[in-house]
């Protein structure tokens, strides 16, 4: 038996509980990880909330978390890239709030990162990977990011910034000094903040990135003068609205992103800040902290 976190109904923080679980073995294409570091997403507590029911129908008990960093531990028949042994990071199959999960998409951990590091970047990194590649930026194009203070924003701001793409990013008023460091213009939530980006770029912008779902498409739409580039990974409103959705679906994920961000990370090239992190049997706690949005930073379960 293992330990790890479930849920066997939608509910608030309350409903994760600590369990003994019986291991799942891999089957073709899969690794088994003893995780050392397990990222949480808001996705995590989309899912947990029951949000996502209408795209996703869970089977329960559920092992929540989709990224994680550890040992692999076995290999299912066909996997020759990595071996037992190896110090991994990438996404899980199944289970990464556990001391074992499942991964069929793994790279080499970096050893540039700790291990509550490597937890942190598989999923947002390659959020920002994908989503700037949806849009296509170029370099002397300006970009527009909501939430350019979170994990997916910062992300996205650093690898646009060294594609030559000028960025303006939206954040909270505690956090604008933080994105002006990356080289970012930054402007101020708030129901002003599309004549904020007027005040900076009287002409509007070439893209945008919500990483929020704050409501600001609409104004998005108008400052970058049409839907076609604008993409949302935050807000369901987009289909009524003609803007790209791209959510937490497989299907949409670039496969080859992970291995771009750890030669990043192992180059100095990415900075992400990491907030708290937490012991597995406190799951609930640090849900509570990421709705209640206690902490900045990436959060991080050790089992």
């Amino acid at each position: 038996m293992s330990t790890a976190i479930t849920y066997d109904r939608f509910g608030g923080p309350e409903v994760l509980t600590l369990t003994d679980v019986e291991p799942a073995l891999p089957e073709a294409g899969q690794v088994q990880i003893a995780v050392r570091a397990a990222g949480i997403n808001l996705v995590d507590v989309k899912l947990r909330r029951g949000d996502l029911a209408h795209v996703f129908t869970p089977k329960f008990p559920v092992v929540p978390g989709i990224e994680v960093a550890g040992v692999i531990s076995a290999v299912g028949p066909g996997v020759s890239a990595v071996q037992v042994g190896d110090a991994v990071f990438g996404v899980a199959d199944a289970g990464g709030y556990s001391e074992l999960a499942l991964a069929s998409h793994v790279e080499r951990k970096p050893d540039a990162a700790d291990w509550e590091l490597a937890a942190s970047f598989s999923i947002v990194g390659e959020a920002a990977f994908r989503t700037l590649k949806h849009l296509g930026v170029k370099a002397g194009e300006r970009l527009l990011i909501h939430g350019a203070a979170g994990s997916v924003g910062t992300i996205a701001t650093q690898l646009a910034i060294a594609q030559g793409v000028e960025v303006i990013g939206t954040a909270g008023a505690a956090d604008l000094d933080v994105v002006r460091r990356r080289g970012v213009t930054a402007v101020a939530y708030g129901p002003a903040w599309k004549e904020h980006v007027r005040d900076v770029a009287p002409d509007g912008v070439d893209a945008v990135l919500d990483t929020a779902g704050a409501g600001v498409l609409p104004g998005s739409i108008e400052l970058a003068g049409g839907a076609e580039r604008v993409i949302t990974i935050a807000d369901e409103a987009a289909i009524e609205l003609g803007v790209r959705f791209t959510g937490p679906d497989p299907q949409d994920r670039d496969r080859a992103a992970l291995a771009k961000l750890a030669d990043l990370v192992s180059g100095g090239e990415l900075e992400l800040p990491l907030g708290r992190s937490y012991p597995l049997a406190e799951a609930y706690k640090a849900h509570e902290d990421l709705e209640a949005r206690r902490n900045r930073g990436k959060l991080v379960l050790l089992p």
